[in-house]
């Protein structure tokens, strides 16, 4: 067994506090000097021992785990590093490594399971680091990496990328990646700051916390830059980025030279960069004036690091190799192995290149990407860059039998196997074309192969069962066929929640309720949905991505009082209640006045939280198609009411009574409350669609919608005129409820909350009962974030809050017919008349969605932006 002295020191784990006071980790809530950084890693260091163990860590992007990370590189115990979300893929490799402690990050604290007090492992003095390799987490096989690898690759990435003490990098990839560790590693190094996140790029807070914490890097993979594109990260300002990395598989050079040239224009630096786990993570870098010259190349080695071309038999391009200090010392497959020394001194990357006159590197090929389909050679590679040129991302597998190729979008396969057939030389019947939604992907956004090639009808080789089984799934999810992970056809999950719910079908593992498009119409019915699939959904939903949303699924929420009472979200709640009341109101059933001013407060709050994500014209045509969606049916359906009946004008059609119609009250102005909220969400598109403006909104989220409740309170009192005839001034509840959705800890919702008091009373010149009725709706929205409803009304609930504004537009034309016969029947029939309205409107946006994005689809290969539907 070896001692705490058997053991070389990782220098930039161990010097941390040396950094003293300067910021190390900020994130959303907190910042964490290196000072306290370091207390903390030797706390865990302390409780770890001083008999070296191995420790095997699931870890997530947050303090926790990076704690427990240099926790052990510090007290010199071997880590084996594995992704939080892969649970399967720890099992294994406890099963195989059988560690002496296994640590979990889990709600703010590591979970600390100690196995046995010692260690029945012989482990060498270099081994500091295991790492899975790209594609086989929770394979035995691991890499095996040393404390100088660690450190030498951290430094020679520190130099080209020039880090300073003044950079912060944002963790966009996980640490178990080696590629993700390699941005902490390069940055704790320097002194610098990780803004550590586990959000997507697709998710609007991420460049929230990016602007605020005033980030300098991000690191991406190839398939980031595709949600790079659908967020409008080329119209983003983002003026503390200093330079974006790109590695983890090539990058088509039309991308590179785009990116190049969009950092050109931006002020930033886009690093191209090669690498493998084997490498520790980087090889080569193209640094970044050449790559608008050579977006195609991987660069020049790595300081400290050196290629050479070795010749291969019958192939026209030669292996690339390369050394350097940051070479693994091997492979480790079985436990004993971890008491091995150096068996690699280069690395042979598998990868087929050449050097071009200019002295950068390029890879051609992937020398373990060819097969042999009756005796002829097949670059799998060729393949994919074949389909390219045609517009269409494709990923190629095969094996003797025949070649299997996944194609991303709807595409006449039949067309294209037959092109791709002649292409390539090989006979039609040994090609097989599936056109799947997206291309399968591990969590590194690389394409999963196995699972391309698990989509065969073919024999597939032999595979171990756990693997095949793992491919077939993903295979499957792949190409959404429609069925649960269960198989059971029509059986509710997240992504088919989704997809029904706000009528998209490109759904990646990092988007949002708000990313894909979603708005307080398509809330409640999601928001139920997932509820029921769930259990109890957390307050931020609708910005959790939606594979943080799959790992919860099957929770099943326990309770007596959940046999009875299902929670569903206060504002779900109110829109229900205030139609109920307002129609009820209006018939004579009983008299309830208030509601509809409560409405235009939660029609505020669920602005600010549907409409104010993402970049200023993404986030413009996001409120422009929701205006649609509330100002095309009530147009459609006021229409008809002018044509059947003699109490509306063209005013109303028009949604112009509040403008131009009369100052008495008569049946003109039956439909004001959906004239004013046009108005205000036209309003608000055309004030946020400022830049200064969005820039405001966007850094003082919560000043910004109480300097317009200030604002509105001017019309509120009188003390400015707003124009319009007739309804009482309603803006400032509106952005009243914007601020009640931006209101995060206890003291600011108090704050609203004695706004809300204060300004509430003589809004209706003493009609104390309409006043307590919107003052006890404020509150409600303020405090209290859900509210149990007997589970035999939850149904009916969410339906009447999901038609509440169809409801309020067409119960004017039914009521009255039913009125005098019974106010009760009458009420009743004026609601289910909602509901028919908003079914019709949903399934005729429904097939107008589908048939515009099925004809996008059929033109260009690439994701539909989701959400512009």
């Amino acid at each position: 067994m070896t001692t705490q002295l058997d053991f070389a020191r990782v220098p930039f784990a161990a010097d941390l506090a040396g950094h003293g006071d300067r910021p190390a980790i900020l994130s959303e809530n907190f910042t964490l000097t290196y000072r306290g950084l370091a207390d903390r890693v030797d706390a865990l260091a302390l409780r770890l021992g001083t008999q070296r163990r191995l420790v095997a860590l699931a870890a997530a992007n947050d303090v926790d785990s990076l704690v427990a990370y240099l926790a052990a590189l510090v007290a010199g115990h071997p880590l084996i590093l594995l992704p939080e979300d892969k649970p399967a893929a720890l099992e294994s490799l406890v099963a195989v490594y059988d560690p002496d402690v296994v640590l979990r990050s889990a709600n703010g604290e590591i979970l600390f399971e100690e196995r046995r007090a010692g260690s029945r492992h012989e482990l060498h003095p270099d081994l500091a680091l295991l790492l899975s390799t790209s594609g086989s987490t929770g394979s035995p096989k691991l890499v095996r990496l040393s404390a100088n690898n660690l450190q030498a690759n951290a430094e020679s990435i520190a130099e080209y990328l020039n880090i300073g003490p003044a950079d912060r990098a944002a963790t966009t990839l996980p640490m178990s990646y080696c590629y993700g560790l390699s941005v902490i590693n390069s940055h704790l190094l320097r002194g610098a700051g990780l803004v550590l996140t586990d959000l997507s790029v697709v998710d609007p807070c991420f460049w929230e916390l990016f602007r605020a914490r005033e980030a300098t890097a991000f690191a991406a993979v190839p398939y980031t830059f595709e949600l790079l594109e659908r967020v409008g990260f080329d119209g983003m300002d983002l003026p503390s980025l200093r330079y974006v990395t790109q590695a983890g598989g090539r990058l088509a050079p039309d991308r590179v030279r785009s990116y190049a040239e969009l950092g050109r224009r931006k002020g930033w630096e886009l690093f191209v960069m090669y690498g493998q786990t084997e490498a520790t993570a980087r090889m080569a870098y193209l640094p970044p004036g050449l790559a608008a010259e050579h977006p195609g190349a991987i660069g020049v080695p790595v300081p400290g690091g050196a290629f050479r071309i070795e010749p291969v038999s019958g192939l026209e391009h030669g292996e690339l190799v390369y050394t350097g200090p940051n070479v693994m010392l091997g492979y480790a497959e079985t436990p004993e192995d971890l008491g091995a020394g150096r068996t690699v001194h280069e690395l042979r990357t598998g990868d087929l290149a050449r050097l071009h006159p200019a002295g950068v590197y390029e890879v051609v090929g992937r020398r373990s990407r060819f097969v042999k389909i009756v005796g002829l050679r097949v670059d799998l590679g060729q393949v994919e860059r074949i389909l390219a040129d045609l517009g269409v991302a494709a990923a190629s597998a095969g094996t003797d039998q025949g070649l299997v190729v996944a194609v991303e979008g709807s595409h006449d396969t039949q067309l294209l196997a037959k092109v791709l057939a002649q292409g390539i030389g090989l006979p039609r019947a040994a090609l097989e074309l599936h056109a799947v939604e997206h291309l399968p992907r591990l969590a590194t956004g690389k394409v999963d192969y196995p699972a391309v090639l698990a989509l065969s009808t073919r024999a597939v080789p032999k595979a171990t069962p756990s693997k095949a089984a793992s491919a077939k799934a993903a295979a499957s999810k792949a190409a959404s066929d429609g069925q649960d992970n269960g198989g059971s056809p029509g059986a509710d999950d997240v992504r088919r929640i989704f997809r029904d719910t706000l009528e998209c079908e490109d759904i990646a593992d990092g988007d949002t309720f708000v990313s894909l498009g979603g708005d307080s119409l398509s809330y409640v019915a999601t928001s139920v949905r997932l509820e029921q699939l769930l259990g109890r959904l957390p307050s931020d939903w609708h910005v959790t991505p939606v594979r943080d949303l799959e790992q919860q699924q099957g929770r099943k929420a326990a309770g007596r009082m959940r046999r009875f009472f299902a929670p569903l979200e206060t504002s779900i709640v109110l829109r229900s209640v205030a139609i109920v009341l307002i129609v009820s109101t209006h018939v004579g059933l009983l008299t309830w006045p208030g509601m509809a001013h409560v409405l235009m407060a939660v029609a505020g709050y669920n602005f600010a939280r549907f409409q104010l994500g993402g970049e200023r014209l993404p986030r413009l045509r996001r409120q422009l198609s929701s205006l649609a969606r509330v100002a095309l049916p009530s147009i459609a359906f006021i229409g008809v009411a002018y044509l059947l009946t003699d109490k509306y004008t063209l005013a109303n059609i028009l949604l112009l009574n509040s403008v131009v119609g009369p100052e008495e009250v008569t049946t003109q102005w039956h439909f004001w409350f959906i004239e004013v909220l046009v108005y205000i969400l036209l309003g608000m598109a055309a004030l946020l669609a400022i830049p200064w403006v969005d820039r405001a909104e966007r850094r003082f989220p919560l000043l910004f919608p109480l300097a317009l409740t200030g604002l509105a309170l001017l019309s509120r009192y009188d003390i400015v005129d707003p124009g319009i005839p007739h309804p009482s001034p309603t803006l400032w509840l509106f952005v009243l409820g914007w601020a009640v959705a931006r209101s995060r800890t206890a003291l600011q919702r108090c704050v609203v909350s004695l706004l809300a008091v204060l300004t509430v009373p003589g809004c209706f010149f003493g009609d104390t009962n309409r006043e307590l009725t919107l003052a006890a709706g404020l509150l409600l929205l303020t405090w209290l974030p859900a509210i149990p409803v007997p589970r035999g009304l939850q149904r009916l609930t969410v339906l009447l809050a999901s038609a509440s504004l169809y409801a309020y537009l067409v119960h004017w034309l039914v009521y009255p017919l039913l009125a005098g016969t019974s106010p009760a029947l009458a009420v009743a029939a004026s609601l289910v008349a909602g509901v028919a309205y908003w079914a019709l409107c949903t399934r005729a946006v429904g097939m107008v969605s589908r048939r515009g994005w099925g004809t996008l689809r059929s033109r260009f290969a690439r994701p539909a932006v989701p959400g512009s539907s």
